[in-house]
């Protein structure tokens, strides 16, 4: 082989390798060049823009970075104000419904449909059956028959508490003297069962039952 197509630099990586020519080092990779075989250009980007965006892609990427140190480092002091405020997790919870529910209460979502149940309420109220029902219920309790009806109901549930009231008392009578009876006497109980006071109560009791 020529000497002169040798590489006499001993520390060079091609040491012993033949290179035809200078003009063909192009054609040698270099590592971390764009547009290499090993990290190719994107169709219809010249070398020198894929380079201006991979540089442009590392600042951005060290930008994100550091907002996300700078926003971990003020969660942390959120965090930290909030606990000498005494604001539990709990409280943060209902503030956060409360100011859910009035954002609700004030969308135009919330707005329409209660402006459209108002409308349909008054459409409802308003309509002929509605106020047909309205009448003839009103016709109901002025008439006669439902006022008798409705005395007659007043009257029987009076008498039935007038009556409830005299047979408690009655009873509540008969059990003194009975007792009263024993005591003056001296009757035993099994004596006093067998009286005819007590079976004439007997069977009172039985025919109230």
């Amino acid at each position: 082989m020529d000497p002169a197509s040798q590489d006499i630099n001993l520390n060079s990586p091609n040491k012993g390798l033949g290179v035809e020519r200078s003009d063909n080092l192009s054609d040698v990779p270099v590592e971390g060049a764009v547009g290499t075989s090993a990290n190719p250009a994107a169709p219809g980007l010249t070398d020198e823009e894929a380079e201006e965006l991979h540089i442009e892609l590392t600042k951005v990427e060290e930008e994100i970075n550091t907002l996300r140190q700078v926003l971990s480092a003020k969660e942390r002091h959120a965090s930290e104000l909030k606990r000498k405020l005494g604001l539990s997790p709990l409280n943060e919870l209902r503030q956060n419904l409360t100011k859910s529910w009035q954002d609700v209460q004030t969308s135009n979502a919330y707005v329409r449909t209660t402006e459209k149940l108002g409308e349909w309420n008054e459409k409802v109220t308003n309509s002929d059956l509605y106020l047909s029902a309205s009448a003839t219920l009103e016709d109901i309790t002025r008439s006669e028959a439902y006022k008798k009806t409705q005395e007659t109901l007043s009257q029987a549930g009076q008498k039935t508490s007038a009556a409830l009231t005299t047979v408690g008392t009655a009873i509540t009578k008969r059990l003194g003297d009975m007792s009263n009876y024993s005591i003056r006497h001296s009757i035993s109980m099994p004596a006093m069962r067998n009286s005819a006071t007590f079976k004439s109560f007997e069977d009172k009791m039985g025919n109230l039952k």
